[in-house]
């Protein structure tokens, strides 16, 4: 029978003032949790405090979405909705303690999106229980400012902007500083935080490496598909002269402090008119973080902080990562000469090339396998495991996810397929179940995280040694059906689907971008 509370045990007391919880099946758990406040592209601030108790019994807002409002992929990645609202800066909890004195390690779950969409709680596999009663510690997942109200830099139109290109970051900031002052109050260890984040989540936290505002705030990183090729986010050059003056001009003021407070969708509409031809010149228009002395960059791009040198990281992605779609054909009944056909039609000059070396990487695989295998993700990741690797004095594991579902005649694992096992949720994704299969591998990906964060360390019990990796060495732990640890085995492969498909050719259909 699975035990209910919420009373006067489920109480836990911050720096700020009380707050009630409620206890499940094992955990106590907390929602909506205020970490900060923050004014339209001001920087947040601590939250007042409060007399009485607070209730923190249901999820708080998420940041308002710019054009993600229709469900879809709910097979493949199963989605929850919520309200949204731009004061956002909240933060869910779960954990098995309320002691002080417990001192579970804490892990801080950064959701993906890019820098753009998403929330705590997007997808139904974010849900924190099973991590925190099962892996003994304290799970945390946090909302942010995201978008044109996250990331838009205002700064050269007044000192008060100056960091307003990073709202978003400045919030997660504020979130990592928020559980280090009051972690302890529900059981964790505030000098044993790993944040972990898959897709944008996995590249905030290569960014949160290179934010010395964040130093001291965690200790490890889990990036999950987290890198991305050049030139796929909207970045552009200069700064935000061009993309600010154009939207004030499309609301008929010059005063910029109109965009403090215009509506939302009027903001949106603006910046959507505006942002195409602002682009298409090269320039600016936010929507991911800004470099300055606050943040300092892409450390594969600008150059790799000592904190960041120092930091333990786990880096990987999965097989597919875009194979959403339909195939269209059932890989277990096509004749070698069909898939030796189609790799031809798909790749084109590059087909016997890239027929010869996914042979020799991927033996288990079929041959048509080779055209979802990703490279958007894993060699950026590859990059960034190699540039890392050279600084031996924090270790950098890598992993890659090969699981075929049950679904479309053996769909390779596609970008979020891996969540589910990693946050030992495959029961809320029914997709992901194989009988005598799923059960096994989850708990190995789900025990491979669990003693990064106790031990930085992500060795298995039941599996081969995971050496870290080194200089010329990229030591790849193969999470699937039969894990095992490959060695540089498929970097010539990579480079040449780089060479063949074109990024336009992969990120060019919205519906290949699901979070």
């Amino acid at each position: 029978m699975k035990a209910f509370k919420c009373n006067e045990s489920t109480l836990a007391k911050t720096s700020k003032g009380v707050l009630r919880g409620y206890f499940f099946d094992g955990a106590y758990i907390f929602k909506g949790v205020h970490y900060a406040e923050a004014e339209r592209y001001m920087p947040p601030t601590p939250v007042e405090p409060w007399e009485g108790v607070k209730d923190a019994l249901s999820y708080g807002f998420v940041c308002p979405l710019m054009n993600q409002e229709t469900p879809n992929g709910e097979l493949m990645v199963p989605h929850a909705y919520w309200p949204q609202d731009e004061h956002c800066q909240n933060l869910n909890i779960w954990t098995t303690s309320l002691d002080h004195n417990a001192k579970k390690p804490v892990m801080v779950w950064l959701h993906g999106g890019g820098y753009s969409a998403g929330s705590s709680i997007e997808q139904l596999c974010y849900d924190g229980a099973a991590m925190a009663t099962r892996g003994d510690v304290v799970v945390v997942t946090i909302n942010h400012r995201l978008n044109i109200l996250g990331y838009l830099d205002l700064a050269p139109f007044g000192e008060k902007y100056a960091n307003s290109g990073n709202c978003g970051h400045a919030d997660m900031v504020a979130a990592l500083a928020w559980v280090k002052e009051n972690i302890a109050a529900f059981g964790g260890d505030p000098d044993n935080v790993t944040i972990f984040g898959q897709s944008g989540g996995g590249m905030k936290v290569t960014d949160l490496c290179q934010i010395p505002a964040a130093d001291g705030l965690f200790r490890r990183g889990i990036v999950m598909s987290g890198c991305i090729e050049p030139g796929i986010l909207a970045e552009g050059s200069g700064d935000g002269t061009a993309i600010v003056s154009a939207m004030l001009k499309e609301l008929n003021t010059d005063d910029v402090s109109v965009l403090e407070t215009v509506p939302y969708p009027q903001l949106v509409e603006a910046y959507e008119k505006v942002a195409p031809s602002v682009q298409a010149a090269g320039g600016y228009v936010g929507q991911a973080p800004f470099v300055n002395d606050w943040y300092l960059g892409d450390p594969t791009v600008c150059g790799f902080r000592e904190r960041t040198k120092n930091t333990p990281l786990m880096v990987g992605t999965v097989f597919g990562e875009f194979a959403f779609q339909p195939t269209g054909y059932n890989k277990y009944e096509m004749s070698e000469e069909e898939m030796e056909e189609r790799v031809r039609a798909y790749f084109g000059d590059h087909a016997g090339k890239i027929t010869e070396l996914f042979r020799a990487a991927y033996p288990g695989h079929k041959l048509i396998d080779a055209t979802v295998l990703d490279y958007l993700f894993r060699r950026p990741s590859k990059r960034l495991i190699k540039q890392k690797a050279a600084f031996p004095q924090a270790p950098t594991y890598a992993y890659l996810f090969d699981f075929d579902f049950p679904v479309d005649n053996g769909k390779c694992a596609w970008h979020c397929s891996d969540l589910p096992f990693f946050f030992h949720n495959i029961d809320l994704v029914p997709v992901a179940n194989v009988p005598g299969v799923s059960d096994k591998l989850q708990e190995q990906m789900f025990e491979s995280i669990m003693n990064f964060a106790k031990t930085g360390n992500p060795e298995m019990s039941e599996l081969p040694s995971w050496p870290a990796s080194s200089e010329g060495d990229e030591a790849v732990m193969i999470l699937g059906r039969d894990c095992c640890v490959k060695h540089n085995f498929d970097n010539e492969l990579i480079e040449e689907l780089a060479q063949a498909v074109p990024l336009s050719k992969l990120w060019g259909n919205p519906d290949n971008v699901q979070h």
